[in-house]
């Protein structure tokens, strides 16, 4: 899982997009506690982490999703977050994707240089239904990023953000059934609406998943497994580039990069049908994924 970087581990619910979160469900598959919130020991350098030549292993110009099993802003990682942001910092060349469903909590929380924003980092909230959305997007809106987006994951009402998008701030919104033990219902006339507005504003709708129960026209459908809930995703064609987003990344000496200094992604032949295509690094050429040895454990592991 080279896009993923968890600084610290564990979270506290905060709304009802929380109810059935999947780390908490696969924590507990490990008789470990969700709500036990720690900093990880190998992993919170990793986007610092060199190989035997002496280069990064994170490349200029990738993605890094931050905090997949937490919240970056969550409270009880104030302590550690100043440190964060210095790795953030220090990697101007790679962007860093930021989901909180706290936007509350973001500006008492910004680095003492930050001004009106970093050029690599992504800041995105998290909107599950219509109240949550009405609830964090103003917020986001007023904040200091270079780059703003949408999560509507998991997508458990119906959800228009059209009002926000005519202030020209967002730039992408992915949008993800539930998973796990207890999965409520993503449906499909939800997914178009929010594409079609999205399209008029010609702005980049990621559908990457339909989730474990998925209902199109009335009709309710299970769905086991991740890889086919995103590869159902990816065949609704639901899915649409909008105007690309220009992250001016930089070198160690503030030079800008360009194109062909940056990470070129490959995509293997389980990515060609992957919802997430849009919006992700690409394969890491394990092998794993082509043999399908790969198991949602697996995954979950090497994100931890």
């Amino acid at each position: 899982m080279h896009d993923i970087w968890n600084p610290w581990h564990g979270c506290k619910k905060c709304s009802e997009g929380c109810q059935n979160c999947y780390m908490y469900y696969l924590d507990r598959m490990r008789d470990k506690d969700g709500s036990e919130i720690y900093r990880t020991k190998a992993g919170f350098r990793y986007p610092l982490s060199k190989n035997r030549s002496g280069n990064y292993k994170v490349q200029s110009g990738e993605m890094l999703r931050v905090c997949m099993t937490s919240d970056f802003f969550l409270e009880e990682a104030d302590k550690w977050r100043d440190e964060a942001w210095d790795i953030i910092r220090q990697r101007a060349d790679v962007k860093f994707f930021l989901l909180t469903k706290r936007p509350q909590r973001v500006a008492n929380h910004l680095p003492k240089d930050w001004g009106d924003g970093w050029e690599n980092v992504m800041f995105n909230v998290t909107c599950e239904n219509q109240k949550r959305a009405d609830e964090r997007i103003p917020i986001l809106l007023k904040l200091p990023f270079k780059h703003k987006g949408i999560m509507c994951a998991p997508f458990i009402g119906p959800v228009s953000i059209e009002k926000y998008l005519t202030e020209n701030q967002i730039e992408q919104v992915l949008c993800d059934g539930e998973n796990y033990d207890g999965a409520r219902p993503c449906h499909y006339e939800w997914v178009r609406a929010l594409r079609e507005e999205c399209v008029r504003h010609n702005i980049t709708f990621v559908f990457c998943g339909t989730g474990r129960r998925f209902v199109k026209e009335g009709k309710l459908y299970k769905i086991e497994g991740n890889h086919l809930q995103s590869e159902q995703a990816f065949l609704s064609g639901l899915s649409s580039q909008g105007k690309p987003i220009d992250f001016k990344l930089t070198d160690d000496w503030g030079y800008p990069l360009a194109a062909d200094q940056l990470y070129k992604p490959y995509f293997g032949k389980r990515c060609q049908t992957c919802g997430m295509k849009l919006t992700c690094n690409g394969c890491s050429r394990c092998g794993k994924c082509e043999d399908g040895t790969l198991s949602e454990d697996e995954r979950y592991n090497a994100s931890v």
